[in-house]
């Protein structure tokens, strides 16, 4: 289902070059990052967009690729992102890749479209340093953080417009009917790999998945009750993971929205969270937290939500959230703010 149609009011006429430049993409690197910047450049490709994204790290890739409609080029496919960058109508970058997209910018005179993905202070930083034209934070929550960063830092450049986008999740690609096992989804300690450990150990007879992440150090238990499974691409993660979670740990130490646990929400997959701003944002009412060093605290609400009827509840609080993140609105206007940038 298209996330926003070409012909979603706010289109444009005339064709955009839009180049992104970033350090990885999936089907290699996986992390929520990522595929909110596919989730926002698919329907940039929908209403008629040429868009196409260059990676700054080597890969396993060497030649060019299509990854949801979304052409992707390698570093190591050798290409001459120069070039690109010289026939780009807007440039777009995140991350790690934000100064140097941003040099490019100023040097070939094109607009820059810096996408935030945390609150650390050199997000905010490189996109102040380059006269960004479009900042994008993924919630209300690190808007305000950057509010805050532009207050004690008031001779930066602020960018010369600012907007949200919710990390889209198109629910339908992602519903499905629930599984039996507590799942965690990338397993370093700062997802909380360790509260997965102690909750198998405490818990012999509840299956477990660990499912292997895209970054960080993997603690993966060697325990009978806990299957690993390896890094999983993003447009698998219905079938391999959401089929076989009934309910879905994010005990992380921090988190700026959590696109795992939406994606989760859309089967009605009860998520147990650490609460984070971001978490509390993103999951709402449908989040049931419990601190990260709270290990009984889990154990009590995993014990709870396997009774019917408080599972049921859980449940429908989580679908009825989902259908409340509705991307629709947040891409049509992304759509129309990219499409306001260059000649």
């Amino acid at each position: 289902m298209a996330a926003v149609p070409v012909s979603a009011p706010g289109g444009t006429a005339t064709p955009r070059r839009i180049v992104a430049h970033v350090h990885a993409m999936p089907p290699e690197h996986n992390a929520g990052a990522e595929h909110m910047l596919v989730s926002m450049l698919r329907p940039l490709v929908e209403r008629g967009h040429d868009v196409s994204v260059w990676l700054s790290r080597y890969g396993k890739a060497n030649e060019a690729y299509a990854y949801r409609g979304i052409q992707v080029v390698p570093l190591g496919a050798r290409l001459d992102f120069s070039t690109a960058v010289r026939r780009a109508d807007v440039l777009v970058s995140h991350l790690e890749c934000v100064p140097s997209t941003s040099a490019l910018a100023r040097g070939y005179g094109k607009p820059v479209v810096a996408v935030c993905h945390n609150t650390h202070r050199p997000t905010f930083r490189d996109m102040a340093a380059g006269g960004t034209a479009l900042a994008v934070y993924n919630s209300q929550w690190m808007r305000a953080e950057a509010e805050l960063f532009f207050a004690e830092y008031p001779k930066s450049v602020r960018p010369a417009a600012e907007m949200v986008v919710r990390p889209p999740v198109f629910a339908d690609e992602y519903r499905t009917k629930p599984g039996r096992a507590v799942t965690l989804v990338n397993c370093n300690p700062e997802k909380g790999g360790k509260v997965l450990e102690a909750l198998a150990r405490r818990m012999p007879d509840q299956r477990f998945l660990a499912v292997r992440g895209a970054y960080g150090e993997q603690i993966l238990p060697d325990l009978p009750n806990v299957e690993i499974i390896d890094h999983v691409d993003g447009q698998d993660m219905r079938d391999r993971v959401y089929a076989r979670t009934r309910v879905l740990l994010m005990p992380s130490s921090y988190e700026s929205w959590g696109r795992v646990g939406v994606e989760a929400l859309a089967s009605g997959v009860p998520v147990v969270a650490h609460p984070t701003p971001g978490l509390c944002e993103s999951l709402g009412e449908a989040g049931i937290f419990v601190d990260r060093h709270d290990i009984a605290g889990y154990e009590a609400v995993l014990r709870k939500l396997a009774a019917p009827a408080e599972y049921r509840l859980a449940s429908k609080r989580a679908k009825a959230r989902s259908a409340e993140l509705d991307p629709t609105a947040d891409l049509a206007a992304w759509c129309t703010a990219v499409e306001s940038l260059g000649p």
